[in-house]
């Protein structure tokens, strides 16, 4: 039971898209304090092979003060003359600062690192840190987006402090390379911290000569940990170690392993899943929570590494086992009436709203450790769910059960020849797996769908809405039990409660049949490159306004205010806007701009903006900034914002705002966006506001669904064929010419 709760939790790593590497002094030199060449090579493959398979990898390298020690050492015995070194009675040398010892070792630290990762292909490049940087909000922006320039770009960042000028008496924010680490990853949104060290983990008990080394499997805050003796080489020490790594866990970070740098491909193993090290997760981290109550019945030894996961993908029985009851119990809705379906939908949205005490006190405790996190406010406005949005939430799912019945429905009706017709009629794909971050109103919209479709679902939200979630869930569940009468599965609906489980869902190919991903572009594009499984979801919302020269100002100023305030941390808030050059030379785009800064929103400058009105730069022309922040930029044509939006757009919601009618159907026909709006917010790309009801997600693929998918997204169809000749049709009777195809459209007549 052990074994199998440890490899569920660390199944999560496979997927994992940014980590951060922390090696300490004792892994990259030797006892002598030179250089551990094997070490350092093994680790730079391991990491090249990452980085190539498309991960994103931060390297916090210690060794700089062990190095520059042996070097000045051989250098101040090379500078002694024999005669000194013969007579003197004190043949020991003089001990160089820290800070010496450092600008000795850095650059020969770094020149290893250079020269290995190039013979993989692999760029790399050096970041030098001081407290300084992470005190200032200016210089931490431009650290944290050298490091993700570097990334982007496939190259890895290979950070450590600047030991030549850190005060080390005057540190508050770290001490050592273990806690740099902890603030590099928490800065980066890393989802998998690594701290390499010159043990196999966290031992139950200080080592003793002769005994075997116990490793703790897991570690959290309440774990009670006796510590050893420090290394004699680097800084930290073991509880140091686990004191940062405790502290990473609470602050966002997915999860840490501490593991032996000595372990032979020890990076990749963990990758892999199999059982190096001890994970540090937070107390109230649900995997924590599942583990543990396995551990306790444990034998003390250590258990049994996990096998490495194949290249097909071995998935998990308990994934299986969810996806199978889920897949049962669509099948059991199939089989209620359109009315029964009708009750069903609405009962569930009686119960949502009769359930809300306890939905408020779990969204109440949610919302109070995402404020403890130091959440961001764009990503806190999504976790809240006031009263006032779960009754919007039921309105829309009755919403849903008030429309026609979405299944069974004949959307081609042809007669191949006399007697034989078919139909194609619509039908529910099957199982959905559904990944989101924050928002908790995702569990009953997409529930809502999922039963008007007859499609089984499970569902995996953010950890920051986990009790929100499972209250949410619960509540759905029992409805659907009870609603129907039992004659359908509470199962219908699954919860996933771990991000362990992902991994082993998405290999489920013969299981789950659609995987919707609903958060930032790294986690859909993660999600993609993860699975075989169809995908459905949208990259960045970087949508665009266009303010025509024909323009009423006045309607401009409104519709850019809402798009950008109604919901800023939303897909669908307007990113950009880009005006006809005339409006600068008539001051209608300074006007835009004094609204938008009269409605608290920042607005920054593409290249010709920030010239023309002295604007702060915009960081890029692709940004998604879910906050009150815009981008302005001038244009000197309709086809120029066409090209514009092409180019640094994300082909999900572009709007023009014109009283020329030509000019606005030249624009909406030329924009290749999911969405195109003329004179109207940005904001109204929803599913809700669309007439859907709800939607499971905004896709800008062009394949299966575009735009807000609502019921209509989530079906398919199939064929049915129906002789109704006493003697059968057969094919042999048309190859041989005694039948004859008509291919008459049926519908067409009707």
């Amino acid at each position: 039971m052990t074994s199998e709760a440890l490899s569920d939790l660390r199944g999560r790593f496979a997927t994992t898209k940014t980590i951060v590497v922390k090696v300490g002094t004792s892994v990259v030199t030797r006892e002598d304090g030179m250089v551990a060449l094997g070490r350092i090579g093994c680790l730079v493959e391991q990491i090249a092979e990452l980085v190539r398979s498309g991960k994103q990898v931060v390297l916090v390298a210690s060794g700089a003060i062990g190095i520059g020690t042996g070097k000045l050492k051989e250098q101040a015995m090379l500078s002694r003359s024999l005669r000194t070194t013969l007579h003197s009675a004190n043949n020991s040398l003089p001990m160089p600062s820290p800070p010496a010892r450092a600008a000795a070792g850095q650059g020969g630290l770094m020149g290893l690192y250079d020269v290995f990762f190039s013979q993989y292909g692999v760029a790399c490049g050096q970041v030098l840190v001081t407290e300084a940087d992470f005190a200032s909000e200016p210089r931490l922006n431009r650290m944290r987006s050298t490091l993700q320039q570097m990334m982007q770009l496939g190259a890895v960042p290979v950070l450590n402090e600047n030991d030549v000028l850190a005060i080390p008496n005057r540190r508050s924010l770290f001490t050592d390379n273990d806690s740099l680490a902890v603030l590099v990853a928490v800065e980066m949104k890393a989802e998998l911290l690594l701290l390499f060290s010159d043990v196999p983990g966290i031992l139950k008990e200080p080592p003793q000569p002769g005994k075997p080394k116990n490793v703790l499997p897991l570690c959290t805050r309440s774990t009670e940990v006796q510590y050893g003796a420090k290394s004699a080489r680097g800084r930290g020490g073991m509880q140091a170690k686990v004191e940062a790594a405790l502290n990473a866990a609470e602050t966002g970070v997915g999860a840490v392993v501490i593991l032996s740098g000595f372990e032979p491909m020890g990076l990749l193993r963990v990758l892999r899943g199999e059982a190096l090290g001890t994970v540090l997760l937070a107390e109230n981290d649900p995997s924590a929570v599942a583990v543990r109550a396995a551990v306790a019945a444990a034998p003390a030894a250590p258990p049994a590494p996990a096998p490495a996961a194949s290249a097909s993908g071995g998935a998990g029985s308990a994934g299986r086992a969810m996806a199978s009851a889920s897949r049962k119990a669509s099948r059991q809705l199939q089989q209620l009436s359109q009315a029964e379906r009708t009750a069903l939908l609405n009962g569930v949205a009686d119960a949502l709203v009769e359930a809300y005490p306890a939905i408020s006190e779990a969204n109440a405790a949610d919302v109070r450790d995402a404020q403890q996190a130091k959440m961001s406010k764009a990503m806190a406005a999504r976790l809240l769910l006031p009263l006032k949005k779960l009754k919007g939430v039921a309105d829309g799912i009755r919403s849903i059960a008030a429309q026609r019945d979405p299944l069974w429905r004949t959307v081609r009706h042809m007669e191949l020849a006399p007697g034989l017709e078919l139909r194609q009629e619509t039908v529910p794909i099957g199982v959905l797996l559904v990944i989101f971050e924050s928002r908790p109103d995702v569990v009953p919209q997409v529930a809502a769908l999922s039963i008007a479709t007859g499609n089984g679902l499970l569902l995996k939200g953010g950890k920051e809405a986990v009790r929100t979630n499972s209250v949410l869930h619960e509540t759905i569940a029992a409805a659907v039990e009870r609603c129907s009468g039992g004659r359908v599965s509470r199962h219908l609906i699954g919860l996933v409660e771990t991000r362990s489980q992902i991994g082993d869902l998405l290999q489920l190919q013969d299981q789950i049949d659609l995987v919707i991903p609903r958060g930032s572009n790294d986690m859909v594009q993660s999600i993609m490159g993860s699975t075989r499984i169809p995908t459905l979801g949208h990259a960045d919302g970087v949508c665009h306004m266009y303010v025509d020269v024909d323009a009423d100002l006045a309607q401009a100023a409104r519709v850019l205010v809402d798009a950008k305030t109604d919901y800023p941390a939303a897909c669908n808030a307007v990113e950009t806007l880009l005006v006809h050059e005339a409006l600068v030379k008539t001051g209608g785009a300074r006007k835009l701009i004094e609204a938008a800064r009269a409605a608290n929103i920042e607005v920054l400058g593409g290249p010709r903006a920030a010239s023309a009105f002295g604007l702060k730069a915009a960081p890029s022309l692709h940004t998604e900034y879910g906050d009150l922040c815009l981008c302005i930029e001038i244009v000197s044509s309709l086809d120029q914002a066409v090209d514009h939006i092409h180019e640094f757009g994300s082909a999900h919601t572009d709007v023009i705002i014109t009283r020329n009618a030509k000019t606005a159907e030249a624009f909406l026909k030329a924009v290749d966006s999911a969405n195109v709006f003329h004179n109207c917010s940005s904001r109204f790309a929803d599913g809700y506001r669309f007439g859907l009801g709800a939607e499971v997600g905004i896709s800008t693929s062009r394949i299966h669904a575009r735009g807000p998918v609502g019921v209509e997204g989530l079906l398919t169809t199939r064929s049915r064929l129906v002789s109704v000749d006493k003697e059968g049709h057969t094919a042999g009777d048309f190859a041989s010419g005694r039948a004859r195809y008509t291919h008459k459209d049926i519908m067409a007549r009707l």
